[in-house]
């Protein structure tokens, strides 16, 4: 989506917000479900003038390397990898964010990322696979493995989690937001104490979100 009054000779900010598990497929709109109002909203779009992408992940595939287990109890844990080929759905994006960064005219100090729950996954592994390019991140109901903060500590991140969430375990944010503040990054961090894994409902209407996001600009 271009900014409204869209200006080839001006440059934008460009915001990549990546959709969980339960969007993915091929029809180009289910990408859209959460999250995709809020851009939309007129009162963003003319405060906010932006270039916003939403990719769509395919049913068969998963943005980031992360293995799925349970445990004896029935609990989710995750396995975050911090090596090893990129997934097709990263390769494409990544492919995705060059060509956006080539063909549009993007403010190169506001480039963008965010994503929720597999989304959100992806996200901390786009910025760690292409460190250097996004000046912030918004990262909603998901986790990465601690030992990659110091990769990605030159992008300011805003964590988002749920205190009951029994899809993917708050712990996931909490400690991760740990590890990149004793990495020196610009990190907050919000538990919505009686949020279950929809976490997004109350950090899309958090009313410091895009002020926050559109406040951060690359040195």
């Amino acid at each position: 989506m271009l900014p409204e009054q869209y200006d080839a000779s001006k440059t934008y900010p460009v915001i990549f917000f990546l959709h969980g598990s339960g969007e993915r497929g091929s029809d180009n709109e289910m990408q859209l479900v959460h999250g995709g109002k809020l851009f939309l909203t007129d009162s963003i779009r003319k405060k906010y003038p932006a270039i916003i992408v939403f990719p769509q992940c395919s049913n068969d595939d998963y943005w980031s390397n992360v293995l799925r287990m349970h445990d004896d109890k029935g609990n989710r844990n995750f396995s975050f990898l911090t090596a090893g080929e990129p997934t097709q759905a990263m390769k494409l994006l990544q492919l995705l964010v060059t060509n956006v960064l080539k063909e549009y005219p993007v403010n190169k100090k506001q480039v963008y990322a965010g994503g929720l729950s597999m989304g959100d996954m992806g996200t901390f592994e786009i910025v760690r696979r292409m460190n250097g390019v996004f000046a912030a991140a918004i990262s909603i109901c998901g986790g990465a493995n601690t030992l990659t903060a110091k990769q990605i500590n030159k992008t300011a991140w805003w964590i988002f989690h749920g205190g009951k969430d029994d899809v993917v375990p708050p712990e996931y944010s909490s400690i991760m937001a740990d590890a990149l503040k004793h990495a020196k990054a610009n990190v907050k961090l919000t538990i919505y104490p009686d949020a279950n894994h929809n976490s997004w409902d109350s950090s899309f209407v958090e009313p410091l979100l895009l002020p926050w996001l559109f406040s951060i600009s690359k040195k």
